[in-house]
């Protein structure tokens, strides 16, 4: 059977971040006739996608997703089950926020399905909390990893942010060491990135925040990756490191350039050779689902060019290209077109060819934005 990864979207937060672009509200009065516009939306794609498809995956992601009950997240994964075939040992991830969880919660998350936990601590260091308006302070934080690993969950997974406005090295190895210290398996550690219609992106237009340049961010990470293998956290992915069997399924499915299901908001899926994403809106998102049983907003068929390209992005951003893989879904009209570009990037140290895999090297992964834009396709 193919493969599927399975999104669900939950908007509701109890703070808005100045950096966070995703979707998210804080009013709480439409939780409950959210939760039934998800199920239906869920029973509809299940009679496109049940039958062909193993769900390898499922990933509530938001917003807060531990805001909710467990019964309320327990009710969802229940209507996934009965609708998709779920692989026995099939990755179930929470997004979950330090302040939002104890033992009792964690327990009954656990018991619902949840066996992996992606924490969002971003930073160990008070002001650089407070900056980020992150309602945690440190021992929260860490608190909230060590209740989940007590509670009996063995796959945790904690974000970290680097490259903040006057952000030392020194400060961001503490909070790498903090990380580390603790019981998890896996680290994903961000840039900070400006989106558009963020608060901090106002805050830099308005001069009130300055940000560091690319070089210095390009030290960070360098001192990340060295940092993090130092302490047996592979790099699987630009901006992921784990310990050997953790690296996440969910997210692999994505790199990898399998297919995935969305539900809810903002949600976006990818089937074959198409790609659809729902409204916003949760008012706009309901709306559809009550005439339609889905919340699509738009979509678009893509050209094998497009795909090709995408492929290629995703596999060097991750794991490599698996040349043999290319060839069965491209063919090789890639390779032949790129022969040279790939033996200059190899002869200067930032790209490898071993075992059929064409892999970016430490040095390679800083500067992949620049390698990808010079091949032919």
């Amino acid at each position: 059977m193919d493969k599927l990864a399975i999104y669900v979207h939950i908007p509701f937060c109890d703070h808005k971040c100045i950096y966070c672009d995703f979707y998210s509200i804080t009013n709480y009065k439409n939780i409950e006739s959210y939760l039934e516009s998800l199920k239906r939306e869920i029973a509809h794609y299940a009679g496109f996608y049940s039958k062909e498809y193993e769900t390898i995956s499922v990933y509530f992601g938001g917003g807060t997703p531990s805001f909710m009950t467990p019964e309320y997240i327990s009710s969802i994964l229940e209507e996934i089950r009965n609708s998709f075939q779920i692989a026995r040992d099939a990755e179930i991830t929470l997004e979950t926020n330090p302040g939002t969880v104890d033992s009792e919660k964690l327990h009954k998350f656990q018991k619902a399905g949840i066996n992996r936990l992606s924490v969002g601590i971003q930073s160990f260091d008070k002001d650089e909390l407070n900056f980020l308006t992150r309602i945690h302070d440190a021992e929260t934080a860490k608190e909230c990893v060590l209740r989940a690993f007590e509670s009996g969950f063995e796959n945790i997974s904690v974000d970290l942010i680097f490259n903040l406005p006057g952000q030392s090295k020194e400060k961001w190895i503490k909070n790498l060491n903090e990380a580390v210290e603790l019981p998890v398996k896996h680290v994903s550690a961000y840039s900070l990135i400006l989106e558009k219609g963020t608060i901090l992106n106002k805050m830099v237009l308005d001069g009130k925040v300055t940000l560091q340049d690319e070089d210095y961010d390009a030290d960070l990470y360098e001192i990340t990756i060295d940092f993090l293998e130092s302490k047996g956290f592979l790099q699987y992915e630009v901006s992921n490191f784990a310990k050997p069997g953790y690296e996440s399924v969910h997210n692999r499915a994505y790199w990898q350039y399998g297919d995935y299901l969305g539900f809810g908001t903002s949600a976006h899926s990818f089937v074959k050779n198409r790609r659809w994403w729902n409204y916003s809106s949760l008012e706009f998102y309901k709306r559809a689902v009550d005439e339609k049983d889905h919340g699509v907003a738009g979509g678009e068929i893509l050209t094998p060019e497009m795909m090709l390209e995408e492929y290629v992005m995703l596999a060097l951003r991750s794991g490599g290209i698996d040349i043999e893989n290319l060839k069965k879904r491209f063919g090789d009209k890639w390779l032949a077109a790129n022969r040279s570009i790939l033996e200059i990037l190899k002869t200067d140290g930032l790209l490898k060819i071993e075992n059929g895999i064409i892999r970016l090297t430490k040095k390679g992964y800083l500067l992949c934005d620049e390698i990808l834009i010079n091949f032919k396709y």
